[in-house]
């Protein structure tokens, strides 16, 4: 009886405490505006813009040469040195000229003779014209005189190209540079004996100028092609090693077929490499320069963003809130990327701070930087 009546006290008190907490406040807090977001901002603007291709490319010599003998015998003499530079007419290897000096020493004797024979030929001739005309010998003896003049005339024709046969062949015993260039590796040593257009015997590569081969899609030939009528298209050509930095030349050659397992063309570059920067076999990453587009519209290409439909930047609109605007870029020359549509000079992007934002979301300038 005594908890009843205890319970049955207790109850309006509680009931009066809720309906005092009920009513207490006022109501629901007020909501507080939501807070801007530190963002960097840059200006959309317009720029000269280089249409290029980038391609990755293998330096090549601007022209090889692997060194042969013409005529057979053992090297008495190396005149260079492994990696030397040479110019064309140095002197880089000697076959023993011995036998070849005999052959050329007896085809002059041979020569001398016949040179001898046809002088006194042409003698008879003319006595015998002296005597033809008095009727002192037979006509037939005369004409045989002549013939004998004529044959001995070939005879020394002959000994002539003999002489300059074995000239040359003597000449071949001195093996000089076709071109200037830069010598490999020796291939024989001096005290062999090799034979006439056998194994090479070193190979010069020709390094100033050199070239840069590259391929490019062939959906790209028809641009190259334009532009290459109208001058010479820049080429530039970086190391993959990064180290230094770019060097330039021109394109100075187009293949004259599309592979059709890879579905490219070959182009060339040539570069006057007087700093040797470039080496065969060196990959390098080439840029090819077809034109440039006056006045594009460009942005940091940090305020370009993917999303899952596409490209978009976000722009600052004058109440400094931002909407997410879809683009289509272009190039990306010097950290700024070309929008083709989407974007018109003048407007405000945003550059950093992207990933805080969303469509509506209210923006404020980082101190120190500019807008």
């Amino acid at each position: 009886m005594f908890d009843k009546k205890i319970r049955l006290r207790s109850f309006p008190r509680f009931l009066v405490l809720l309906l005092l907490t009920g009513c207490g406040g006022g109501g629901p807090p007020a909501a507080h505006p939501p807070e801007a977001v530190p963002v960097t901002m840059d200006v959309a603007t317009r720029k000269d813009v280089p249409v290029r291709l980038r391609a990755i490319g293998s330096v090549e010599a601007y022209t090889t040469v692997s060194v042969k003998t013409m005529v057979g015998g053992q090297i008495v003499k190396v005149g260079f040195t492994e990696g030397q530079d040479v110019r064309k007419g140095d002197l880089l290897f000697e076959i023993d000229p011995a036998s070849y000096q005999a052959a050329l020493r007896s085809a002059e004797a041979t020569l001398a003779r016949d040179l001898a024979l046809k002088d006194n030929a042409e003698k008879d001739v003319r006595r015998y014209q002296s005597l033809i005309g008095k009727d002192l010998v037979p006509r037939q003896q005369y004409d045989q005189i002549v013939s004998n003049a004529a044959a001995l005339e070939a005879t020394v024709k002959a000994g002539g190209a003999a002489v300059e046969n074995a000239r040359v062949q003597l000449g071949y015993c001195f093996i000089r540079s076709p071109i200037d260039g830069r010598t490999g590796s020796l291939l024989i040593q001096e005290g062999n004996v090799v034979k006439a257009n056998d194994l090479p015997l070193v190979t010069i590569n020709r390094i100033v100028p050199i070239r840069v081969s590259f391929s490019i899609p062939e959906q790209s030939l028809a641009d190259v092609r334009k532009h290459h009528a109208s001058g010479k298209l820049k080429v530039e050509a970086i190391p993959q090693d990064g180290k230094t930095g770019p060097s330039f030349g021109s394109l100075s050659f187009i293949g004259n077929a599309v592979d059709a397992a890879t579905g490219t063309i070959r182009l060339k570059g040539t570069f006057p490499n007087t700093d040797r920067r470039l080496w065969p076999g060196q990959f390098t990453n080439v840029t090819l320069t077809l034109t440039t587009r006056a006045g594009a519209v460009v942005v940091p290409s940090q305020a370009v963003q993917t999303g899952q439909n596409g490209q978009y930047v976000f722009v600052v609109r004058p109440d400094r809130t931002v909407e997410a605007r879809t683009v289509s870029t272009g190039e990306v020359f010097e950290g700024n990327t070309v929008i083709e549509k989407g974007i018109r000079a003048g407007e405000k992007v945003v550059t950093d701070g992207q990933l805080r934002l969303v469509p509506g979301s209210k923006v404020e300038e980082k101190q120190g930087t500019g807008g």
